[in-house]
């Protein structure tokens, strides 16, 4: 027992070690990574032409998402059909309507939409559950991470 209580202690010590050492070199390591996005290139994108057969469905889901652009800071793209009530924890959410009109869940009120609306979610309000499918263009700051979706009632 004593042999065994030793060896966990050595390699949780082995652990905490190499943790202070490879600490100094994640800051390097995220920017060279954040330096291999694609630079930006000049683009022209008629988005009211999409039909749904060129946003692909998401799994197990009513919704279409393509994302036309992203870096590190944040990501822009198409949206179309309808998605549970949900929170993002670490993500602000702006959606621009191009097509479709009904309600959704913004926050704890049901607000009205229709093509021209700008509805602006800020990261932990709740939204979703549109009663009707709508085509919208998204932008997400930052990037968004996987696991950070919360479904809700």
């Amino acid at each position: 027992m004593r042999l065994k209580q030793s060896a966990i202690g050595l390699a949780v010590m082995s652990s905490f070690a190499a943790g202070i050492l490879v600490a100094p070199l994640l800051p390097h390591a995220l920017q060279s990574a954040h330096a291999a996005t694609a630079p930006m290139a000049p683009r022209v994108i008629d988005v009211t032409a999409m039909k749904d057969d060129d946003i692909p469905l998401r799994p197990n889901t009513q919704l279409r998402t393509l994302t036309l652009y992203s870096t590190p800071d944040g990501a822009v793209g198409v949206q179309a059909g309808t998605v549970p009530k949900h929170t993002h924890q670490q993500n602000d959410e702006l959606q621009y309507i191009i097509e479709g009109s009904g309600s959704m869940w913004v926050g704890s009120e049901r607000k009205d939409f229709k093509p021209g609306t700008l509805v602006v979610i800020p990261r932990g309000v709740a939204h979703g559950g549109a009663t009707a499918s709508y085509r919208a263009l998204f932008i997400k700051l930052p990037l968004p991470v996987a696991g950070d979706t919360q479904q809700l009632d």
